[in-house]
């Protein structure tokens, strides 16, 4: 299977548009030349679009179109045609009452509801799904003191350990990959999968992120961030580029980790301490017991993270030391009592750079995967600090 190079690039599908990630990954794709068809719950509403037909080549080569992750059937006219799609809608929502109404099956359905529309055409070449590193990093292993356990592109969450502790979010990755890496085999799809961490950065869509708003909330003195503890962090615009990457690839097959960094609750929060002093941001955080456990255990996997960039050092990611950058609006900064405009850059260790200054981007890949991928570097000139 081969993607075309040329400067017309063919047509692909984007689920879930109006998302952050999804909105970065349609920039991304009408930069590169890509004719771009978004599927969205309602393409009449145009102020939530609004950012969407603000991009450069969008009246030319975007198109919405309705498509109901619920809803049998309703993609089929978005895939129609397509060379390929980018699954990245997901159900993000606070469980109230019944997570398996209100997470899983939105999620796990609303995924072979668009495989089913794949399946269908005649046109497609590939999927590309997104998933998330929670369906590899939450494990029984936890409660294994003083246990090392090694993570990558083979490992998956533990279905018993995320129902135990009530991680839906995890649990809803791990069963809707499971089940379009099954439909893709019985339909011949030709699936391929990344699995990014916490995703960060500037906000193309109103409102704000849900990572944004968690930051936010953790600034905040909530609870519902910090049970995260130790995790890794990624900028949204390596994510779109990686998605573009392992779709452009031949080779590509499999799960993509895309990752750039390792902290804690603390150490973010830190982070901003440092480099904005004038907003007095508290560092005395709530903490909980799962939290100690998973920070203690995920500091085992993280030094095997960095021993991975080291033989891949020409395999880079932006760094969240060097920028977590996040638009606030006018209602955020009313609750945090802030300016009503910032931007939060960190600019604490360096990146590595060319000749010319510009930063290298790129997408880390587990060794034993490498030679799968011929990595074409990305390279970004860096914001002015």
């Amino acid at each position: 299977m081969g993607h075309s190079t040329e400067k017309s690039k063919g047509t692909v599908c984007v689920t879930g548009a109006t998302g952050f990630v999804a909105s970065w990954l349609i920039k991304c794709l009408l930069q590169d030349g890509y004719r771009v068809r978004g599927a969205v719950r309602d393409p009449e509403n145009y102020e939530k679009a609004a950012h969407l037909w603000a991009l450069s080549g969008a009246k030319e080569r975007l198109q919405l179109v309705k498509g109901d992750l619920l809803v049998e059937g309703s993609y089929d006219a978005a895939v129609a045609g397509c060379e390929g799609v980018f699954h990245t809608a997901a159900a993000l929502v606070r469980i109230k009452s019944d997570p398996k109404a209100e997470m899983l099956d939105p999620t796990i359905l609303g995924t072979l509801n668009v495989l089913h529309s794949c399946a269908k055409s005649t046109t497609l070449k590939r999927v590309v799904l997104t998933s998330s590193t929670a369906a590899v990093r939450f494990r029984d292993d936890l409660e294994q003191p003083g246990a090392v356990t090694y993570l990558d592109e083979y490992s998956w969450s533990s279905i018993f350990f995320c129902t135990k502790y009530q991680i839906w979010y995890s649990l809803a990755k791990i069963l809707s990959e499971q089940e379009a890496w099954k439909f893709a085999f019985l339909h011949s799809i030709d699936l391929v999968v990344v699995l990014p961490s916490f995703v960060i950065g500037p906000c193309l869509p109103y409102p704000l992120s849900k990572t944004a708003q968690d930051i936010c909330d953790l600034l905040n003195g909530g609870r519902n961030f910090g049970i995260h503890g130790r995790m890794g962090y990624v900028h949204v615009d390596d994510v779109a580029r990686a998605h573009i990457l392992v779709y452009e690839t031949p080779s590509a097959q499999g799960r993509y980790i895309c990752s750039a960094q390792e902290a804690t609750p603390q150490e973010l929060v830190q982070y901003l301490a440092d480099r904005y002093p004038h907003l007095q941001i508290s560092t005395n955080l709530w903490t909980s017991c799962l939290t100690t456990a998973f920070h203690s255990w995920r500091k085992r996997v993280s030094s095997r993270e960095n021993q991975r960039k080291r033989r891949h050092r020409h395999l880079h990611l932006m760094s969240i030391r060097r920028i977590v950058c996040f638009r606030m609006f006018d209602w955020l900064f009313k609750i945090l009592n802030w300016k009503t405009t910032v931007q939060l850059v960190f600019d604490v260790v360096a990146v590595p750079r060319d000749d010319r200054g510009r930063l290298f981007t790129g997408l880390r890949i587990a060794p034993r995967r490498l030679y799968h991928l011929t990595i074409h570097f990305v390279q970004r000139y860096c914001a002015k600090t």
